[in-house]
């Protein structure tokens, strides 16, 4: 479903991604790992057509990224560290937009049955989202995605600044989207996170994948220790 395929990119002679290559599959949860500067972001970046690589492809579904971009975006949804919401909107309205969008049109009542499925609270659904939390928000993103029928899901860093509740409540979201068969990317510093909800775990260091591991084979105080074996090396 999701390819990166020997992608390279490259900023000012710097490469911030070195012929990088992995695929995810519908259901998956792929949790990419790395310190700032690994090339999490800028991955994703070629994924959602904002950045062109020098060399080798991203494939969403099938398609080449940098061959058919707005057919892509249509196939994948994206919640960023700070999901993007328009303030003065309310979150169905929001929802509604970006459906639109996306080429999904709904009525009312549907609207509000994918902000339920969100888990986002029946009282919410009309408010300002400039009154939202960081979980709301993320909710009301979960809801587009699914309003989206995405096929693909991209996450950057989506537990930064989540208390510990709304953390579980947003991995039990992730645990729906990939029993629809939603695969899902998640760049992320949260080891535990990575080992609770991801099928793979990979670690990323100067733009290439130097680890790659199954989440069910490891324990968390071994990831732990595998990440700081790996930054060290």
């Amino acid at each position: 479903m999701l390819i990166i395929d020997n992608l390279t990119k490259r900023f000012n002679g710097n490469t911030a991604i070195d012929v990088l290559s992995f695929q995810i599959a519908s259901g998956e949860l792929f949790a990419l790992l790395g310190p700032n500067g690994a090339g999490k972001t800028t991955t994703i970046n070629c994924l959602l057509g904002f950045l062109k690589p020098d060399s080798g492809r991203a494939l969403i579904d099938g398609l080449d990224v940098a061959i058919e971009p707005l057919e892509t975006k249509r196939r994948l949804a994206y919640i960023p560290e700070q999901v993007n919401l328009y303030g003065h909107f309310s979150g169905v309205e929001n929802l509604a937009y970006f459906a639109e969008l996306g080429g999904h049109r709904y009525s009312d009542s549907e609207l509000h049955a994918f902000l339920d499925d969100a888990g986002l609270q029946c009282e919410a659904h009309d408010r300002r989202v400039s009154g939202y939390s960081k979980g709301m928000r993320q909710k009301v993103g979960i809801a587009i995605a699914l309003a989206k029928k995405a096929k693909a899901l991209l996450l950057d860093e989506p537990t930064s600044g989540l208390d510990p509740s709304a953390s579980h409540e947003f991995s039990r979201l992730l645990g729906q989207l990939r029993s629809r068969g939603v695969a899902i990317l998640m760049a992320t510093h949260d080891l535990f996170r990575a080992k609770e909800d991801a099928t793979r775990v990979g670690i990323m260091r100067r733009g290439q994948l130097v680890r790659e591991l199954t989440a069910a084979e490891i324990s968390h105080a071994d990831l732990e220790k595998l990440y700081l074996e790996t930054m060290r090396a």
